[in-house]
C-alpha cells in the first residue's frame, strides 16, 4: 500500500464514539501499523456537542454534514458509530465514494437494509475497498484464545452452547427514554443491542452458524419519561412519556450447523432488566473432549475443562490470558497485568488497518453482519407467531 496515512472520519460521538476515539488514538502507539491512522474529523448533528467531542477525544476537525465529509477526497476511512437507523445510508454512501468502512453492530435495523449494505460492500471489495462490522468482543484475548482451543480440537465435538448477556440499566421503570428504546432508531431492543454480541461470539468461537431458532420477546415497561433537556440518560425528565417500541428481554434456543459444532444446540438470553448485572456476558461451550467458560466481567480469564485428563486431575482450570503467547497480549503489559474493555477496540483498529494495508478482507464482514441480522429477524418472527422453530433464511 503506497499511502503513508489513513485519514479517518467518525460519524457519531456518543458512547461508542468515545470507545472508538480511544482506539484510533491508542492502536498506532502500541501496535506496529504500516500505515498510521489520523483522526481527521468527527461528525454529529449538534455543532456545540460535536465540537466538544472533537476537543475531548482528539479529532482534528468537527462537522455537522456527514455527506460532505464522506465525499471529501482527503478522507480514507469512515467509522460509523451513530444509531442503527443511520447505518445503511452512511455506510453505503461511504463505500460508493471509495472509503473503507467500519460500522458498529448490529449492521442495520432490518434484513433488507443489511442486504443492501452487504451488496454494496461486495461491489466495493472488487475495487479494493474494505468493510468490517464492529463486533469488538471478538477481540477480547480470552475469546480469541477460546477460538484457538476449539479450532485445535481441544473440545472435541461441540454439543451445547449457552450464551447470556445480562444488564440492568433499564430496571428502573421511571428511567428516561433513549433512542435505544425506539424501534425506528434502534431496530430492536436487548435482542439487537446485546443479543447480537452473544450470537456473533458463539458463531465466531465455534465456527458454526445458527440455522434455526425458537424465541420469546418481552417488553416489561411500555412507557418512559421523555427528557426535557439533555441527551442519553442525563437531563431532566418531563411529565410527558414516550412509547417503548422494542423488546426489554429476549430468550431463544437455537440449532447450529457447520464448523466444529454441526448439530449442536444452544440457549441464548439477552436482557437489560437483570437486576444486579451490569455487563454480564457469559459464554459456555461443552464438547465431547472438553469445555470452556468465559465471563466478560472477568475478561482476562478463561476457564478450560480437559475431559481427556486422568479422572483425578479433571476440573475447570483458570487460565489468566495475559501471556505474550496469547492473542494481542504481546503489545501490552508484562504477564499478569490486566487489560480492559477499551483494549478490544484498539485490537479492532489494529486488525482493520492491517487488512486494509494487506489488501485482504477484514472479519467480521458485512456478510457476517447480514447473517446476524437474519438471526435477529428469525427470533422476532418466531416470537411474534409463536412458532416452535423458525429457519434462518
Amino acid at each position: 500500500m503506497a499511502q503513508e496515512r489513513l485519514r479517518v472520519a467518525m460519524v457519531g460521538h456518543g458512547f461508542m464514539g468515545a470507545a472508538h476515539s480511544q482506539a484510533w488514538r491508542t492502536a498506532p502507539r502500541f501496535f506496529d501499523l504500516a500505515v498510521g491512522p489520523e483522526m481527521a474529523v468527527v461528525v454529529g448533528r449538534d455543532p456545540d456537542r460535536t465540537e466538544a467531542a472533537r476537543a475531548k477525544y482528539g479529532w482534528q476537525a468537527a462537522s455537522t454534514d456527514w455527506r460532505a465529509v464522506v465525499a471529501d477526497p482527503d478522507i480514507d476511512v469512515v467509522d460509523v458509530v451513530s444509531p442503527g437507523s443511520s447505518h445503511v445510508e452512511v455506510a453505503i454512501a461511504a463505500l460508493e465514494a471509495g472509503k473503507h468502512v467500519l460500522c458498529e453492530k448490529p449492521l442495520a435495523n432490518t434484513v433488507e437494509e443489511a442486504e443492501a449494505m452487504a451488496a454494496v460492500a461486495a461491489a466495493a471489495r472488487a475495487n479494493g475497498v474494505r468493510a468490517m462490522v464492529g463486533f469488538s468482543y471478538r477481540r477480547v484475548p480470552a475469546i480469541a484464545f477460546a477460538r484457538q482451543l476449539v479450532e485445535a480440537g481441544r473440545l472435541g465435538t461441540v454439543r451445547q452452547v449457552r450464551a447470556l448477556y445480562l444488564q440492568d440499566w433499564l430496571a428502573d421503570e421511571d428511567g428516561p427514554m433513549t433512542w435505544r428504546l425506539d424501534k425506528a432508531l434502534a431496530g430492536s431492543g436487548s435482542l439487537g443491542d446485546i443479543g447480537a454480541h452473544a450470537i456473533d461470539l458463539v458463531e465466531h468461537v465455534t465456527g458454526a452458524q445458527l440455522t434455526s431458532v425458537s424465541g420469546t420477546l418481552e417488553t416489561f415497561v411500555t412507557e418512559r419519561p421523555l427528557l426535557a433537556d439533555g441527551v442519553g440518560l442525563s437531563g431532566t425528565a418531563s411529565a410527558e412519556r414516550g412509547q417503548v417500541t422494542v423488546d426489554d428481554a429476549a430468550f431463544f434456543t437455537a440449532r447450529l450447523g457447520g464448523g466444529g459444532a454441526d448439530g449442536a444446540i444452544g440457549s441464548f438470553e439477552a436482557t437489560r432488566y437483570a437486576t444486579g448485572r451490569k455487563n454480564g456476558l457469559t459464554l459456555e461451550i461443552s464438547g465431547s473432549a472438553g469445555a470452556i467458560q468465559f465471563d466478560l466481567e472477568s475478561m482476562n480469564e478463561l476457564r478450560f475443562y480437559d475431559a481427556t485428563a486422568p479422572a483425578g486431575e479433571q476440573g475447570f482450570q483458570r487460565i489468566l490470558v495475559t501471556e505474550p503467547e496469547h492473542p494481542y497480549m504481546a503489545a501490552w503489559w508484562p504477564t499478569g497485568h490486566l487489560i480492559g474493555y477499551e483494549h478490544t477496540f484498539s485490537h479492532q483498529v489494529k486488525d482493520f488497518v492491517e487488512a486494509i494495508v494487506a489488501g485482504t478482507d477484514p472479519s467480521p464482514s458485512f456478510e457476517d453482519g447480514l447473517h446476524v441480522q437474519r438471526v435477529l429477524d428469525a427470533v422476532e418472527r418466531s416470537a411474534a407467531d409463536g412458532s416452535s422453530w423458525t429457519v434462518i433464511a
